[in-house]
């Protein structure tokens, strides 16, 4: 009975057009003053208990580089680099998105982040080239939502924080998955290019690929500082973070000189604007599941599934049915932050490995970003290319149906997500 009041006020708060993190925290104060008698210096508590996760700090450093290499000129260096390689076979403008988002995902933790930085360079390029507006805007919309799967990624931060699973054993887990859906939506983009004889580029020679790389290799070499640190265990992914603000700065201000130190400070307030933002949805979100739990609803939802006799297959299927149905109304964020404390009782008590759990979890919010009414991909493609919402949706099915099929195969092989942290003996 008390969930149905929870989420039905929950739902209620949310029609009315009020921000999610600002509707979970009036759901959980209004159900504790009024129904329960649960003292408000208990809330006070966990409100501050909740937060002081040293894994949160990531956040906001992982912000930080992702916009000091934004404005830093990488993402220009990396596209350069992409085209080089790859840009003379069908739909080369599109594969070098591809590819470019993959990169800078590996390097921002942040997908509309990756959009933006790849979007407003290479979007222009393609229309210029002769590529229909919507192609390009189907190839960096999708390819953006690598940035929460390819390590370091600030969605796996959040699982870590509402799961206590390890963030280092997720962000391994998410190269060999990254990887996997960075071909696959190169697959597609080529196909389609293919099929309807979009054009290439001229075939770079070695000389200019050398030269595209060394431009580049200074970006490219953040994924080795924080890929590389975490696993030889130099330095903790919170850590990394820190360590990839200070670089992405370095790089930025003084080796490639695209940001000047007079735009230093608005970068600054930029990132304390949005890791504030961040920050206030995880406080709301960490005192909804402390009132999930002290009402028994993950326990009891737990029991539930297993009387009712779902294994871990029709298990999974319910998962991955019932983020793709947040995913329409909700934001990562607080998707995860929600779901995650109710749903892992449930996959632990089946068996189920909780670092593939979260991987799966990720690949469903990289769905949720490319798809209406509240794709937030979709809005910041929407910017770049000024094209409506239900031409972009159109524009983006051939991809988005390659990530559900993906999808599919990460729910039910497992080893796809811990092959790799397994073999590097993280497991």
């Amino acid at each position: 009975m008390s969930a149905l009041i929870i989420f039905g006020l929950l739902l209620v708060l949310m029609l009315t057009g009020m921000p999610i993190s600002i509707s979970l925290g009036l759901t959980v104060l209004t159900f504790l003053f009024t129904m329960t008698d649960v003292p408000i210096e208990a809330v006070a508590l966990k409100l501050f208990t909740g937060i002081e996760k040293f894994e949160i700090m990531a956040i906001p450093f992982f912000i930080l580089a992702g916009n000091f290499l934004t404005h830093g000129g990488v993402a220009r260096r990396m596209i350069k680099f992409a085209s080089s390689m790859v840009g003379h076979w069908h739909g080369g403008l599109g594969l070098a998105g591809v590819m470019a988002c993959a990169l800078f995902a590996a390097v921002s933790g942040s997908s509309p982040a990756t959009v933006v930085a790849i979007g407003s360079i290479l979007l222009p390029a393609m229309v210029k080239q002769g590529f229909p507006n919507s192609f390009g805007a189907g190839v960096i919309t999708t390819s953006g939502a690598l940035g929460i799967l390819i390590p370091p990624s600030i969605v796996m931060v959040m699982y870590s924080v509402a799961t206590n699973t390890s963030v280092g054993q997720l962000f391994m887990a998410g190269v060999i998955p990254g990887l996997m859906l960075a071909t696959f939506l190169g697959l597609t983009t080529w196909y389609r290019a293919r099929k309807f004889n979009y054009p290439r580029l001229p075939k770079a020679t070695f000389k200019q690929r050398v030269k595209a790389l060394r431009e580049s290799m200074w970006g490219l070499f953040l994924i080795v500082v924080v890929i590389g640190g975490i696993y030889t265990g130099i330095f903790t992914p919170t850590e990394a973070a820190a360590m990839s603000a200070v670089y992405a700065f370095i790089v930025a201000v003084f080796i490639y000189k695209d940001l000047t130190l007079k735009q230093v400070p608005k970068v600054l307030l930029d990132s304390a604007s949005m890791s504030a933002m961040l920050l206030y949805i995880i406080t709301n979100a960490v005192l909804f599941s402390f009132l999930m739990t002290s009402e028994g609803i993950p326990q009891a939802m737990a029991g539930w599934l297993i009387d009712a006799g779902l294994g871990p297959i029709a298990f999974l299927l319910v998962v991955n049915i019932l983020l793709l149905l947040a995913g329409n109304v909700m934001e990562p964020s607080s998707i995860v932050l929600i779901f995650a404390p109710i749903l892992f009782p449930v996959a632990m008590q089946l068996g189920i490995d909780p670092v593939h759990f979260g991987i799966l979890i990720v690949v469903n919010m990289e769905v949720g970003m490319c798809h209406p009414p509240v794709g937030l991909n979709l809005y910041v493609a929407s910017g770049i290319t000024k094209m409506g919402i239900t031409e972009l949706t159109v524009a983006v099915w051939p991809w988005l149906l390659t990530m559900l099929a993906f999808l599919g195969l990460v729910t039910y092989v497992p080893m796809i997500s811990l092959w790799l942290p397994k073999t590097l003996g993280m497991m």
